[in-house]
């Protein structure tokens, strides 16, 4: 049994636990994908963007302005302020800004 992302036009529309045979049998493009993320860069969640490609799995573009880095996440143009802590100092992403700004 394993892991199974199922690919319509480049996303994850599914994923399934299912034996490799069950998924030899299926229609579509099946990815496998496994949950400590040990492959594909990071285990496949329905939404996220797969390049076949690079044959990798990464979330979709949060903003315009942010770039993908070489181990396939998002970073800001900026860096988060070193001070924030969730829960007790938190910031957001403005885009229109390109800042982050406390809520």
């Amino acid at each position: 049994m394993g892991y199974y992302a199922k690919i319509e036009d480049g996303r994850v529309a599914q994923v399934i636990v299912a034996d490799a045979s069950f998924i030899s049998s299926q229609s579509g493009t099946w990815v496998e994908t496994k949950i400590d993320g040990s492959i594909r860069s990071k285990y496949a969640g329905i939404g996220d963007v797969y390049d076949s490609g690079n044959d990798v799995f990464y979330k979709p573009q949060p903003y315009a302005s942010w770039s993908l880095d070489s181990d396939y996440v998002w970073q800001p143009p900026t860096a988060i302020p070193n001070d924030h802590n969730p829960g007790t100092k938190d910031y957001q992403w403005n885009e229109s800004t390109r800042q982050w700004e406390e809520p």
